[in-house]
């Protein structure tokens, strides 16, 4: 049972952070696209640049981000000091990185529960982008399918941290 929750939660995890990739990667061509636009607009040539590309870079490069925290997080990927490591017992490290993985659960839950409100402020009220006009609720929105993820992986990186602690303590 555990290893099939495993490979799902791993596989969303992969999924996500390569949807967010190929975002980035799209965004790419767009934005080398609006400036090759722009290098020909003193010849009459071509399209021009993309109307709004700095807003859709700033909603792309958010949804990215959160696009990524999953996986960063089913591979525990994220920043953290272990300069003492090695010298502490098996079983409090991994009693420590259950704390970790508390606080990181912690931390998703509260930062999606915070952008879902804020989704539905700004979906509220009609807020839109300076140039392009794309309502603002819509890049939240996006975003809070990478969080969302980031939960669900979160709480499953909690219950593998216990089962790992059993497995040293027996």
């Amino acid at each position: 049972m555990y290893h099939r929750v495993d490979h799902a939660i791993a596989a969303l995890a992969k999924g996500l952070a390569l949807a967010g990739g190929g975002v980035l990667l799209v965004l790419t061509a767009l934005t080398c696209l609006s400036i090759a636009g722009r290098v020909f607009v003193p010849l009459n040539i071509g399209i021009g640049p993309i109307k709004g590309i700095y807003d859709i870079t700033e909603i792309a490069i958010a949804a990215s981000v959160f696009s990524f925290l999953p996986w960063a997080q089913y591979k525990e990927a994220h920043a953290r000091v272990d300069l003492f490591q090695n010298q502490i017992p098996e079983i409090v490290g991994h009693g420590l990185d259950i704390v970790f993985q508390l606080a990181m659960a912690f931390t998703a839950t509260v930062g999606t529960w915070r952008l879902y409100v804020g989704t539905l402020d700004k979906f509220s009220h009609g807020e839109t982008t300076l140039i392009a006009e794309i309502p603002v609720w819509q890049g939240y929105a996006i975003g809070l399918i990478g969080a969302a993820g980031f939960v669900i992986v979160s709480i499953f990186c909690v219950f593998r941290s216990f089962r790992r602690l059993f497995k040293v303590s027996q």
